[in-house]
């Protein structure tokens, strides 16, 4: 092990002994990255305030015991900006978001809830056309909007429209999956290409002048996870859904919460050559941008091989990759092995470069 990494180790250990604390007096955009600000808030803030061993695991939802059954419970709140974008928009988002926070939990999505916040003056018919996408959403995944909430603020005081969607599903198979389950000798796999989603919304966003043809890879993911989860009973530990901070962002809270280390092959990575290009015209690593119908999956190092044959037995993963490995040292790490035979730290960023994907 390098000096460097064994730097980034103690960094670690030493973080682990010490109560996290938000340094900044105002909130910022990086708190709401995905990445080290934003753990830092949640465990600082929401965390301290509303601990219990339902929450403590942070995972993409709450798992609920029901009688002899089991529920999963998750929330997420979308300001995608722009509201439209190319492959989708923040009603399909809203969706989909919470269908794979679900799904992501082994759940079954059943029913979701909505709520708006809505700008004075947004039109009507962007309104119409959002609840439309919505709906639609809806009904691709089988799930049913059942109840919701309205709220208008004044002009100038929003930007335009934001939604909030709860949802609720039944865990329909025993185990639990966790971002602390991962095990030495476990294969990583990612559902797909990566990177899709953040650079359709930079180029949407037009203030590069950059043109490519990249749509969101935005896409309810149950049907493929229940795929996975039947052929592999018992053999999946974590399933994270790639969204803010990408996969680099996903793996560096598995190694942490699991007490390992990922090991990725650069050279298996599946990114699509337009979002490479762009990537690499402004300067950002497809690892940290983010996916919304993308999913890592640790798994059984020995069912790896079946794990990737029954995720490319799916339309949408058609084509996942074995993209790494767990191992016990280098303990709460994540390294990528490069193409020219290097190996790098892949650490988790303060902040994020494309803020409002989500």
């Amino acid at each position: 092990m390098s000096g460097g990494e064994q730097q980034v180790l103690d960094r670690i250990e030493r973080a682990r002994r010490r109560k996290p604390v938000v340094r900044e007096e105002l909130i910022t955009l990086a708190h709401g990255s995905g990445g080290k600000a934003t753990q830092t808030l949640v465990e600082a803030v929401f965390l301290e305030a509303f601990r219990n061993p339902l929450l403590a695991t942070l995972d993409d939802g709450a798992t609920l015991p029901l009688g002899s059954a089991r529920a999963a419970f998750t929330t997420d709140s979308y300001v995608v900006s722009p509201l439209f974008f190319p492959g989708g928009d923040i009603g399909d988002l809203a969706v989909n978001g919470t269908v794979n926070d679900l799904a992501m939990c082994g759940a079954r999505p059943r029913y979701l809830s909505a709520g708006f916040i809505l700008e004075e003056g947004f039109p009507v018919a962007d309104l119409r056309r959002v609840v439309a996408s919505m709906a639609a959403a809806a009904t691709a995944a089988g799930v049913e909007i059942v109840t919701g909430d309205t709220k208008v603020v004044q002009r100038g005081r929003a930007d335009g429209c934001y939604i909030t969607t709860t949802g609720v599903g039944v865990i329909e198979r025993p185990g639990t999956l966790s971002a602390s389950a991962a095990r030495p000798g476990d294969a990583v796999l990612v559902s797909g290409p990566i990177g899709a989603h953040g650079a359709a919304i930079m180029l949407a966003r037009g203030d590069f002048g950059i043109e490519a043809p990249i749509t969101s890879d935005t896409a309810p993911l149950h049907d493929v996870v229940a795929g996975l989860l039947d052929a592999l009973p018992g053999q999946v530990r974590t399933l994270r859904d790639a969204t803010r901070g990408g996969v680099a962002t996903v793996l560096n809270e598995v190694a942490v919460a699991s007490g390992v280390s990922v090991v990725l092959e650069e050279a298996a990575i599946p990114v699509r050559t337009e979002v490479t290009g762009v990537c690499e015209l402004l300067g950002l690593d497809p690892l940290y941008v983010a996916c919304e119908g993308r999913f890592v999956a640790v798994v059984d190092g020995a069912h790896a091989q079946s794990a990737l044959d029954a995720l490319r037995a799916h339309p949408l993963g058609a084509e996942a990759a074995i993209i790494g490995a767990v191992a016990a040292e280098p303990e709460a790490l994540v390294l990528l092995r490069t193409a020219i035979g290097g190996t790098r730290v892949v650490e988790i960023l303060v902040g994020d470069p494309l803020p409002r994907i989500c």
